[in-house]
């Protein structure tokens, strides 16, 4: 069996920067267990598998794997994913089926590699639980217990389909420092979730209101270097306790800048009468190779 595939760079307009991307087309007949075996082959933080749309107005439905688990969600397989659609099919809204619901990515061909996509959330980030105390969250981050907060935000537990442990930190020097401490890693998140995303308020970037690490526990401890259903919590968090005004706010998370691959997340969020009413995620993708995968019949 020989099924097409393409890598892409996402939340970035460079190639060899943001977050790489492996999308498989033609899976229609794969099982769940050969998806997850490709993606671990691939080994990157996710792979998405093009199927056929259960609603004939939508585009595709997209399966996204991780190399050990599937995913409900994730921000930047959707944006990569919506853009490389909308070039090769020559169309604006890209309306896509994932576990979460269906989302209707809006993209902008850039040039023939390359475009820009943003969606609404399918489902609004909301609170989940609550977080470790912060003398552990340090503990576990390599930081002192001072650390933890910046503008009176505190850590908590936030999910828009993936739930994070979201860590605010009080700069960027600070979340610079960050060394994990591996063992004893899920004895303290052992909660809602084991993802960890620590952030800060930008202060080196004039374009960003945040600057942001994710760490990932799957079959190890990893880093990732954009997470859009991390930006997509975080939008939760942000508006009950940061954005002091109704209306609509754009902001901007930058990520990856500590692994060599800086990313730009594009975040908003909407607010009437204090309660959050729309998020949505974008960001920029590029098409870095395409090949053909090559697989035994199951």
């Amino acid at each position: 069996m020989e099924l097409p595939y393409t890598i892409l760079d996402v939340f970035t307009k460079n190639r060899l920067s943001g977050n790489p991307l492996a999308v498989v087309f033609d899976s229609d007949h794969l099982f769940d267990g050969r998806m997850q075996e490709i993606a671990k082959e691939f080994n990157l933080s996710e792979t998405v598998f093009v199927q056929s749309p259960k609603n004939e107005r939508h585009v595709a439905t997209l399966r996204i794997f991780t190399p050990s688990a599937e995913l409900p969600f994730a921000g930047h397989p959707t944006v990569g994913t919506a853009v490389l659609l909308a070039l090769k099919q020559r169309i604006t809204a890209v309306r896509l089926e994932e576990q979460v619901g269906t989302i209707v990515a809006i993209t902008e061909r850039t040039s023939k590699v390359s475009g820009h996509a943003r969606f609404s959330l399918p489902q609004l980030p909301e609170r989940i639980g609550d977080a470790p105390a912060p003398e552990a969250i340090a503990t576990a981050l390599g930081l002192q217990a001072d650390d933890i907060g910046v503008a009176g935000l505190e850590p908590a537990i936030y999910s828009a389909g993936v739930p994070f442990v979201l860590v605010p930190v009080k700069d960027e020097q600070t979340l610079a420092s960050i060394k994990l401490e591996r063992r004893g890693w899920r004895s303290v998140f052992n909660g809602a979730s084991q993802k960890v995303y620590a952030f800060t308020l930008a202060q080196n970037d004039r374009n960003a209101l945040i600057a942001a690490r994710a760490f990932v526990y799957q079959d190890d401890l990893k880093e990732d270097p954009a997470t859009g259903s991390a930006a997509a919590a975080l939008c939760g968090l942000l508006s009950e306790h940061y954005f002091e005004t109704d209306g609509l706010t754009d902001f901007i998370v930058t990520q990856g800048k500590e692994m060599g691959r800086p990313s730009f997340i594009e975040a908003q969020v909407k607010r009437e009468n204090g309660l959050l009413t729309h998020a949505g995620i974008g960001g920029h993708a590029i098409i870095v190779a395409e090949g053909k995968l090559y697989v035994d019949d199951e």
